[in-house]
């Protein structure tokens, strides 16, 4: 399995979307979902699009604090 894609180069990002389901793998930039073999399956639909970016802008709004200040302890061996 190669971690770029054949059609762009680009690299190729696992993904997971069932546990009953083998790991897939999503090329960037064709947006192709690619198997273990190299053999590309499908296209990410516009759902999934629409649900990563879902994800990804709930992550940031719960994982990072706003307002607050990350200070280092001093004095902590």
């Amino acid at each position: 399995m190669s971690l770029f894609c054949k059609q762009c180069k680009s690299r190729r990002l696992p993904v997971i979307l069932s546990e009953s389901e083998k790991t897939m793998w999503l090329c960037e930039n064709c947006k192709n979902f690619a198997d273990i073999e190299d053999v590309i399956i499908r296209e990410q639909t516009d759902e999934e699009i629409k649900e990563n970016r879902r994800k990804l802008e709930e992550f940031e709004n719960t994982a990072i604090a706003q307002g607050e200040k990350l200070v280092r302890r001093k004095g902590v061996n």
